[in-house]
């Protein structure tokens, strides 16, 4: 699956460091959000391994009581990604005009995407970096709610359903030789669509789709 030209397109198509250029210091998903991601984190991810967090900001969710042996982040301000005290070392990096990372091959247990995947204007190509870094049995965790700066997701991302973001990654998974089949975890919110919208109440919905590198 590739996603043609217009799919790719934002409504703010300025350059993405200016956008990011300021800090922000908040979290965009709500706590039952970031618990049941860190739980998650909990369940997969193996202690003493090597992680990375792609598109990362000052807080990386992962679990408290787990040590990794390198945690390496990436993102687009440098104020959060050093306020991030789980990151080992970072680098700055806009995805949308250089997709390639600048990582060895297989080096990764696992590479971690959390609310951001939206913004990826070529997808296919972090897809395929994704696997390159990963070690063979290494997990790529990829993690969403609805909530998004829709000015800055692409087209195919603003104008799905939030069930057809779910097979828009899939796809991105389907789209590199070599993973296996994504699984897929759903946790729907208990609050009204309506005071969501109006952004009442909290209760994200939790979105998580999960490969592996065959």
């Amino acid at each position: 699956m590739n996603l043609n030209p217009t799919q790719r397109t934002k409504l703010d198509d300025t350059d993405d460091t200016q956008f990011y250029a300021d800090p922000r210091f908040v979290t965009h998903v709500d706590e039952n959000f970031i618990d049941q991601l860190t739980e998650l984190y909990r369940e997969r991810l193996k202690p003493n391994t090597r992680i990375f967090d792609m598109m990362s900001s000052w807080v990386s969710h992962l679990p408290d009581d787990i040590e990794f042996a390198h945690v390496e982040g990436h993102g687009m301000n440098e104020e959060e990604l050093a306020k991030n005290r789980r990151l080992n070392h970072y680098f700055l990096q806009n995805l949308n005009e250089n997709p390639k990372l600048p990582l060895p091959d297989a080096d990764f247990d696992a590479v971690l995407n959390c609310v951001s995947v939206q913004y990826l204007q070529y997808p296919e190509a972090i897809f395929h970096e994704i696997h390159r870094i990963l070690k063979p049995g290494g997990i790529a965790i990829i993690s969403f709610s609805n909530r998004m700066f829709y000015q800055k997701a692409i087209q195919a991302w603003r104008d799905s359903s939030e069930q057809n973001r779910v097979e828009l990654v899939k796809n991105y998974f389907k789209s590199v030789p070599g993973f296996s089949q994504p699984e897929i975890i759903f946790r729907p919110s208990t609050v009204p669509a309506f005071l969501q919208m109006l952004g009442m109440g909290g209760g994200d919905p939790f979105y998580a789709v999960i490969a592996t590198k065959l």
